[in-house]
């Protein structure tokens, strides 16, 4: 397979020298890090999809071992409902972030329909913000900033959210998850998009709250109004398109390797619906938290609180060492309801070692919060999965629910142009 015969012969596992932690160089035995589970032969695809279901809750418990290099390929090959097979390729934070990691990923896969042609990626454009004063801007600037830092530092330290049926309080790093998966239709998202005047991010952050809420009033109608926050996870760098393996490990790289994320604490909005609710007949409900999300994702971008946050874990880390904004990070995550985290995927098929991929989604595991949300776009779609804590939030209704925020988003979107 390409992105196994493209690995170096050598990488690095983590060690401590007098308290302090460094890589250090090993050499790499493949059979230590591929794993092909054995399941019975013959079987429909929905009992193939439990197995695999089963497979990916026991990984997501299990720790990498720090005596070998912190990576695993784990090749599902029986057919489910979804594809012929999966490959499951499990890493360490510690090595990179998402960018950094996407980009090693792209640099072993090929265009399905002619390898010799990159990849290309959507649009990263950004709608035009709304004319305004410099004083204006800058006194905004300076508010949202102080604002959002000092809101930032108060719920990871001292404030938490409400219990509710998607948070029990409890860290769930290393407890058994659920995970489920979505797909919808970029071209409708943009339709919804040009229709209300925001952006994609916009109406996917307004779907994700709208679907959240109301499966947290399904399952519990006081807790429409509990207090909700989401950690949304930022890339530091100036983004552009991703780059190749071999140019982000350069040592004056512009886009270089590493962990370089932030993150900002975003209130989830509350939902008020009366008791006899139908979801086709609250369009202004739907509007409000597509436009509650513009409002909000705006004046974070209008706020310098990202950089600031980076800045803070940074100095943490250096005078209290990883453990104290490892320990930071953590508690902001354990007081929180949920975390949101995207990145863009390339608009054409691509193919792992001459097989097409059919679908791509990630996830951030052992990690406290019971809920994960995280967006992949690929070939004209969008890929949402969802890590949810098992035994608290159950996966079919809380798809019904996202579907329902869907529907109702769309539906809204139409009834406003007529």
């Amino acid at each position: 397979m390409v992105a196994i015969a493209n690995l170096e012969h050598h990488h690095h596992i983590c060690v401590e020298n007098n308290g302090k932690k460094r890589w250090k160089k090993v050499e790499v035995k493949l059979e230590d890090h591929v794993n092909i589970p054995i399941f019975p032969p013959s079987l429909c695809p929905d009992a193939y999809d439990k197995y695999l279901d089963d497979y990916m809750s026991k990984l997501a418990v299990e720790r990498l071992s720090p005596e070998k290099p912190l990576w695993e390929f784990h090749i599902f090959k029986y057919p489910t409902s979804n594809a012929a097979g999966n490959v499951i390729i499990k890493l360490y934070h510690a090595l990179g972030d998402g960018f950094s990691l996407m980009s090693a990923l792209l640099s072993c896969l090929q265009r399905a329909d002619d390898p010799r042609l990159p990849l290309t990626f959507p649009s990263r454009q950004r709608s035009q913000p709304k004319s305004e004063s410099l004083v204006t801007k800058v006194c905004s600037s300076v508010f949202n900033t102080l604002s959002d830092f000092w809101w930032g530092i108060s719920n990871s330290t001292m404030d938490e959210d409400d219990l509710t049926p998607i948070r029990s309080g409890k860290g769930i790093e290393f407890q058994p998850i659920a995970v489920s998966t979505m797909t919808f239709s970029l071209d409708q998202i943009k339709l919804i998009k040009s229709k209300l005047g925001v952006t994609i991010n916009d109406v996917l952050t307004g779907m994700i709250f709208l679907g959240t809420r109301l499966y947290m009033q399904r399952i519990d109608k006081s807790s429409r109004k509990a207090r909700g926050t989401a950690v949304v996870l930022h890339n530091t760098r100036m983004m552009g398109d991703y780059t190749s393996i071999q140019e982000i490990i350069k040592p004056n790289s512009k886009m270089p390797w590493g962990n370089h994320i932030t993150f900002l604490n975003v209130p989830i909005p509350n939902l008020f619906l009366p008791e006899d609710d139908h979801h086709h007949e609250y369009s202004n409900i739907a509007l409000e938290f597509v436009s509650k999300a513009q409002k909000i994702i705006s004046m974070k971008r209008n706020s310098l609180a990202i950089y600031l946050t980076s800045r803070f874990l940074e100095i943490l880390n250096r005078f209290g060492g990883h453990e104290a904004a490892a320990k930071y990070i953590r508690s902001t995550l354990q007081n929180s309801s949920m975390v949101i985290s995207n990145m863009i995927g390339p608009v054409e098929q691509m193919a792992l070692g001459n097989h097409p991929i059919k679908g791509l989604y990630f996830l951030v595991l052992g990690s406290p919060e019971g809920l994960d949300v995280t967006i992949v776009s690929y070939m004209g779609k969008v890929k949402i999965a969802f890590k949810m804590e098992k035994g608290l939030i159950d996966p079919q209704k809380f798809k019904s629910c996202m579907e329902n925020a869907f529907e109702m988003i769309l539906k809204a979107s139409d009834t406003k142009n007529n």
